[in-house]
């Protein structure tokens, strides 16, 4: 099977510790910027964190999933990773992606990101 495994991150702050190759955004407004790139395209893993610096978080990226799938036009994401600090913010941004039928994993705490020393 070949093709390419399309991996998207939006945090502000952390990596993928093994260097793996991702699509990466640091704010929402980027993160809405870079979804919409891959509007008609497949995304395999998702990796969302909540607060992204300042007052900025991760709603208007949920916002977006939400409203295509309200649309009936889901995004094609494989799965979500929730990787958020924030328990609470988390737990609200699962709910709302898996009441739409995504497919969401918690990845609090999860190895696989890091803060890196860029």
């Amino acid at each position: 099977m070949t093709g390419h495994h399309h991996v998207v991150l939006i945090d502000d702050l952390r990596s993928f510790v093994d260097g793996r190759e991702a699509d990466v955004a640091r704010t929402s407004t980027a993160g809405v910027a870079l979804l919409h790139r891959y509007r008609d395209r497949r995304i395999d893993e998702l990796w969302l964190d909540h607060d992204l610096g300042g007052d900025d978080t991760i709603w208007p990226v949920v916002e977006l999933l939400e409203r295509a799938a309200f649309e009936e036009t889901p995004f094609d994401i494989g799965i979500i990773h929730v990787h958020s600090a924030n328990p609470a913010g988390a737990a609200t941004m699962v709910q709302a992606l898996l009441r739409w039928g995504y497919h969401v994993r918690v990845a609090t705490g999860s190895s696989a990101v890091a803060y890196l020393d860029t």
